[in-house]
């Protein structure tokens, strides 16, 4: 189902495809972590943070679960002191890489 095939008439947008697709990747930094985890993975909770910047780690940690739970990434602990935990692309994520590549050729183009 495409655009073309969308009935405003008859289906909520959050119904289709696309709707759930932004509820998966929507949002001010859901693409933004994708993007920094596509680019180096596996990244640990603090680089992240300092790689995004403007995020705050209570954002941060709610967004990563988020895409956790949508199985977008995964968490990776490990038994130690301090705590350290890494975060990379499960191949679920991999399959958007190429919608990612096509932003950013978009961008690219149009900037």
């Amino acid at each position: 189902m495409g655009i073309s095939d969308f009935d405003s008439e008859n289906m909520a947008i959050q119904d289709t495809p696309f709707g759930y697709t932004m509820s998966v990747i929507g949002g001010k930094w859901k693409m933004i972590i994708l993007y920094l985890l596509a680019a180096k993975q596996p990244v640990r909770f603090n680089e992240m943070q300092r790689q995004i910047g403007a995020i705050t780690y209570k954002v941060l940690s709610a967004q990563l679960k988020e895409l956790e739970a949508d199985g977008l990434v995964k968490r990776k602990e490990y038994p130690q002191i301090p705590p350290k935990v890494e975060y990379s692309l499960t191949s679920k994520a991999q399959t958007l890489l190429p919608v990612l590549e096509q932003l950013c050729e978009w961008g690219e183009k149009n900037r």
